[in-house]
């Protein structure tokens, strides 16, 4: 058949003539479109399925207990005791060491998981009902750096499980990166910039604290009275702390660019150990212990409560 007699069913019905390659290419983005509505149909679902539900609120289980173990490392801290490692890291070598410490160890694990993989299907999915498309991008991209990081607390996890008689070899690991990322051009603006992320995000968290926007996520109807005045409680002092501790981390991270010194880049643990050290010092690490605490058990009412997938 020539070119002439393949279209004549197209020119009959007032169709535009197109040639074979066309039509062919027409046909690949066609099947192409068809295969990303297919993908987006089967993300929404899973965003609305109860196991995507269960995941999410075991990880956010698994948040609580690590929070709560932060919180009693960092009394151990405020006590002296300065080997305790109080950050997340320190929580699971923790838990680890106490009896059926590797069945917990891998139970947060799969917790961890869980949490990883609602927020990447959040991210490829987005905020239902948000209609500025410039706040959903920002909350899509929030959602997948969150993925990210219960992404390495899993496979931290299950590290720890494998090998639970190791030390932990990433102690210092703020200041490894640090002065990698120094090294590099335009490093010192860069760690800057990380500090600066990390104080507005931890201004952002104090404020959903302080403000209470985040009871907007949970099933309020289905508390009672005193459940809704306990859980605002321990949500808005659980924030301020984890807001205390962010900036705090931020800020170090500013100082250690400023003076192109690694070794004052601290993580979570850093952060108290520094607090503690100035005046008035373990009063105030007791206070931010039971800040943390007080998130780990938030963590847990949103476990039950929190509106997840739809359920």
């Amino acid at each position: 058949m020539d070119h002439d007699q393949w279209n004549e069913p197209y020119a009959a019905r007032g169709l535009p003539v197109v040639g074979v390659g066309h039509r062919l290419d027409m046909g690949a983005r066609m099947d192409m479109e068809e295969v990303k509505d297919r993908a987006q149909d089967a993300l929404e679902d899973a965003a609305g399925s109860t196991w995507l539900e269960h995941l999410a609120r075991a990880g956010l289980a698994a948040r609580g207990l690590l929070y709560v173990v932060v919180g009693i490392l960092a009394v151990q801290v405020a006590a002296g005791h300065d080997n305790a490692r109080a950050d997340k890291q320190g929580a699971m070598q923790s838990v680890v060491r106490q009896p059926f410490g590797r069945v917990l160890v891998l139970l947060l694990a799969v917790g961890f998981a869980g949490y990883a993989i609602w927020r990447f299907v959040e991210a490829a999915v987005g905020p239902p009902g948000e209609d500025d498309q410039r706040k959903a991008k920002v909350k899509r991209v929030g959602y997948a750096g969150r993925g990210v990081l219960y992404t390495f607390f899993f496979a931290s996890a299950v590290k720890l499980f494998i090998w639970s008689n190791e030390a932990a070899s990433n102690r210092r690991a703020e200041a490894d990166w640090t002065a990698r990322v120094l090294d590099w051009p335009a490093g010192i603006w860069l760690v800057q910039a990380v500090g600066l992320a990390a104080i507005g995000a931890g201004l952002y968290v104090g404020w959903r604290g302080l403000s209470g926007k985040f009871r907007k996520g949970l099933k309020s109807v289905e508390m009672g009275r005193a459940e809704r005045v306990w859980i605002r409680g321990v949500g808005t002092v659980g924030m301020v702390a984890r807001m205390l501790v962010t900036v705090l981390i931020g800020a170090f991270l500013i100082i250690a660019a400023r003076q192109h010194d690694p070794e004052g880049a601290v993580g979570i643990d850093g952060a108290l150990k520094r607090l503690a050290e100035s005046s008035y010092g373990p009063a105030l690490l007791v206070l931010v212990a039971c800040g943390l605490a007080a998130y780990g058990l938030y963590s847990f009412a949103e476990a039950r409560y929190r509106r997840v997938c739809g359920h």
